[in-house]
């Protein structure tokens, strides 16, 4: 055991520390051996999209007060409806419908209405297919965050970010091949970029806007030479050790794992280094040279990942607390939507002009919507709504400019082509290039898959 333990620290001292890279490490604890699990792997059929950049904004943003045009809401508030259901608890419940706070205007060639809440996204809805017909299975924060990530809304499963990432591996050996970006820890914690039962290769490495955006990235020995040298001897070692267990695939691929860190060593610092992006780019993302904080950054940082490789990049705005979970005051979602509105706008321009839109599949999405009626007719805010909602996608093979499904004359309901969370994400798999009924991984005797035992690809949306 002693002599385990010593070879163990001694690798993680030259790799900088275990915290350095939590989705490569972590296949020192994977179940399911594999040589290289991160290597590139072909789709089963050929795909739209190479790529996602999976935009989620945590807390529940209102579908009604944003991209789900509602006449009739602005023309009948303070009217009372009846609803059999409130907040997860059946019953006979009489509420007052509510005036939406922003003014909508058809926006681009297209026509598509979209509130004044996001401006600037507003003027990229030619290359955008808005779903207004998202449906969800539960009413709270952590369920609905876990089912939007994993498709299951009970138990920990892999995240949707993982099954990308154990379909198609990396396309740079130095990078994870699945990044998440986020200031704060959301609902459902750290298992929105789980892999569970996955290989452990494929969880998502977790990175803090800041001047240090992953721990201890730089090298702890004095020189790259002295580095390669300790982990050339560790790997000779390494290997003589694997030739006394019969080829180890798991050991291997904890070498693998280990070879990955230290080339992420080597390429991470250029990748946030935003020094040599222009005056013109950095203005695009809304962004002041040297920053490191905002969504702006996140989402330059995730369009430099996109270039080099990196398969499922996730932004996450919001955390647990500070979020899009207007109760008290629908007031709230102004300064949200002022934060996150300029850069996703400038992210589409930014591909789009550098010809990347066309195989990068951008989604924006929320766990639910917020209800279009309050319990009391002066009520501020909104509370949380599963039955309806709407999310959107472009780039990536999806017909922009256009919109799926409807819910009913105030937005309660779905009324015309229901995307069920399984759908939405059977149809992302599809525009990789997967038919989500055969991604699959066996675990403890039975064949899992992100859509579970439902899912229905959208195929209406798809260029």
């Amino acid at each position: 055991m002693s002599h385990l333990y010593t070879r163990r620290h001694a690798l993680r001292s030259m790799v900088a520390g275990s915290s350095l890279f939590p989705g490569l490490l972590s296949q020192l604890l994977a179940d399911a051996p594999a040589a290289d699990p991160l290597a590139a792997r072909p789709a089963a059929f050929p795909a739209k999209a190479k790529r996602v950049i999976f935009l989620f904004m945590n807390g529940g943003v209102s579908h009604v007060d944003s991209w789900d045009p509602k006449p009739l809401l602005f023309k009948n508030a303070g009217q009372s409806v009846s609803i059999d259901e409130f907040q997860g608890r059946k019953g006979d419940y009489k509420m007052f419908l509510t005036r939406p706070l922003w003014e909508f205007r058809p926006r681009g060639q297209c026509g598509t209405a979209v509130s004044d809440l996001f401006p600037h996204t507003a003027q990229c809805v030619d290359d955008i297919c808005v779903l207004r017909s998202l449906r969800s299975d539960h009413t709270n924060h952590y369920e609905s965050t876990l089912g939007m990530h994993t498709g299951s809304f009970s138990f920990t499963r892999p995240s949707i970010g993982s099954w990308v990432s154990y379909g198609l591996g990396s396309e740079n050996k130095n990078l994870p091949s699945f990044v998440v970006l986020a200031r704060a820890t959301p609902y459902a914690g750290n298992q929105v970029w789980a892999s569970d039962f996955l290989p452990g290769a494929h969880q998502g490495t977790l990175v803090v806007p800041g001047t240090e955006p992953i721990a201890n990235i730089n090298r702890r020995a004095p020189t790259t030479r002295l580095q390669e040298m300790e982990l050339q001897a560790m790997a000779q070692r390494d290997r003589r050790h694997l030739l006394t267990r019969a080829g180890d695939p798991l050991l291997a691929a904890r070498m693998k794992s280990f070879q990955t860190a230290f080339g992420m060593q080597m390429e991470a610092p250029e990748l946030f280094d935003l020094s040599q992006e222009s005056d013109a780019t950095l203005a695009l993302y809304g962004l002041t040279r040297g920053s490191t904080q905002g969504f702006g950054w996140q989402c330059l940082v995730g369009r430099r990942m996109a270039e080099r490789g990196v398969r499922f990049i996730e932004l996450i705005d919001g955390g647990s607390s500070e979020n899009w979970d207007s109760h008290g005051d629908m007031n709230a979602h102004a300064p949200l939507a002022k934060n996150v509105d300029l850069p996703i706008a400038g992210l589409l321009a930014d591909l789009k002009q550098r010809g990347m839109l066309d195989d990068t599949l951008v989604v924006w999405t929320t766990e639910f919507g917020r209800t279009p009626f309050k319990e009391a007719p002066h009520q501020p805010g909104r509370e949380h709504h599963h039955w309806a909602f709407s999310s959107w996608m472009a780039g990536g093979g999806v017909k922009g400019g256009t919109v799926y499904g409807a819910t009913d004359d105030h937005g309660i309901r779905v009324a015309q082509d229901e995307v069920h969370v399984h759908d939405f994400h059977a149809t992302i798999l599809h525009l990789l290039g997967f038919d989500h009924e055969k991604l699959t991984y066996r675990h403890n005797g039975r064949d899992y898959r992100l859509t579970d035992v439902a899912g229905e690809v959208v195929k209406k949306i798809i260029a």
